[in-house]
């Protein structure tokens, strides 16, 4: 069914930002990680029919769902697919003296194992018990790797290597309040490792800028589920929809898409192959370090050694300052090259990287030029970035016109 976009009375729109309010609030545990999004406004509409068949609902109801749900026990398996077009970081992370297997540090490291989420496709076995236990495995093709937090205690295992990353969550041995903790420090918060920690990240926040409708219905894992799309209202993202899946029974999001304005494959896909919303067995989340496993607590220096900064790059090493230009879906973050000098030195003048790094850049990107000047664009399928020749940087979730329309206007 179409979009009543028409039909939103200043009533449906409150409840609909409280309704947005509390599905923030709520989080299903197993969240180490999240996920920038752009901001939404919820438009309703009703669900058109399709199979499964479900009762009608509208988005403001669905989003009332996901808020009321008070699942925090399940257990199953995620499938994650990420295309954005570079590298798989695990590859370019070991190509540049990454930690683990040579005493600088420890593989077991929960910053860098997750970070492989970010590209590829990736099988995770995943199990909660509220706040307090939670378990996250990636399956590898003839090992695993495991992050643990029972408690106060927070274990990361591979077993590859048979290294062990440990760590204390300080904020559980201080008695504080169950519904007042927040995840351990020490865990990554860049990633998600499940469909709800997307679902918590697109429904932050509201304006506007977006349409959220109720896209139909579906089957995710075995389970009946409605279809949540949520798309720019705002030309010049890149962004072209978010669907989430949202399980029709107890309102836990089971699946997310999200697809390119570009077309083609889904930047993101994760979803459930299969969950049990029963309580895991409290072994589930029982961990010691198995016999002769290396052993390495976290703040220890050799937790992490970043790699030395290669000579003739001296000038890359930081920026003056950050400013958001725009809103929404096309906002654009605009970040000011140290000292003014980009990496030819501005204004086609001797800069501090070599020729031959400058032509690899050149090789990555597409030159442009416009009232600001000249510059590079270095695209993925999601975000783009214009680095222009006198150091400036524009980064955005948005299309190349985009980028260098907000640079001109700048000057």
């Amino acid at each position: 069914m179409a979009p009543n976009d028409s039909a939103q009375t200043t009533e449906e729109a409150k409840d609909l930002a409280a309704g947005q309010r509390k599905a923030a609030r709520y989080i299903v545990p197993v969240a180490v990680a999240g996920v920038a999004a752009a901001t939404i406004g919820l438009v309703p509409a009703l669900a058109a029919s399709g199979d499964p068949d479900l009762p009608k609902i509208s988005a403001a109801q669905l989003i009332e769902k996901m808020a009321a749900s008070d699942t925090q026990q399940l257990s199953g398996t995620v499938k994650i697919s990420t295309d954005l077009g570079l590298p798989a970081l695990d590859s370019l992370a070991g190509s540049l003296g990454g930690v683990g297997g040579d005493g600088e540090g420890s593989s077991a490291d929960p910053d860098s194992k997750l970070s492989g989420l970010a590209t590829g496709t990736h099988t995770l076995r995943i199990a909660a018990d509220g706040p307090d236990r939670q378990k996250v495995s990636i399956l590898e093709d003839s090992s695993e790797y495991s992050l643990i937090h029972n408690g106060d205690e927070v274990w990361g295992y591979d077993s590859a290597s048979n290294e062990v990353y440990h760590a204390k969550d300080d904020e559980r041995r201080d008695g504080k309040d169950a519904r007042d903790r927040k995840a351990p420090e020490d865990l990554p918060k860049d990633l998600p490792t499940t469909p709800k920690d997307l679902a918590d990240e697109v429904l932050k926040a509201a304006d506007e800028t977006t349409s959220i409708t109720v896209g139909g219905t579906s089957q995710v894992a075995g389970r009946d589920a409605y279809k949540l799309v949520v798309k720019p209202k705002q030309g010049g993202s890149t962004v072209g929809s978010i669907t989430v899946a949202v399980d029709a029974e107890n309102g836990v999001p089971l699946k997310v898409t999200l697809t390119p304005s570009s077309g083609g494959k889904a930047v993101i896909d994760a979803g459930f192959t299969k969950v049990d919303f029963s309580k895991p067995a409290a072994s589930t989340f029982d961990f010691a370090p198995p016999k002769g496993a290396k052993v390495t607590e976290a703040g220890e220096e050799a937790h992490r050694k970043a790699p030395e900064e290669p000579e003739g790059f001296k000038g890359l090493e930081g920026f003056n300052g950050l400013n958001v230009i725009g809103e929404g879906w096309t906002s654009i973050a605009k970040i000011e090259g140290q000292g003014g000098k980009g990496l030819d030195g501005g204004k086609g003048g001797e800069g501090d990287a070599p020729p031959e790094a400058q032509q690899f850049l050149d090789a990555l990107g597409d030159k442009v030029e416009g009232k600001f000047g000249s510059g590079t664009v270095f695209k993925t399928r999601l975000v783009n970035a214009l680095m222009t020749d006198d150091g400036t940087v524009y980064v955005g979730a948005v299309t190349e016109d985009a980028l260098v329309k907000a640079a001109n206007a700048d000057k």
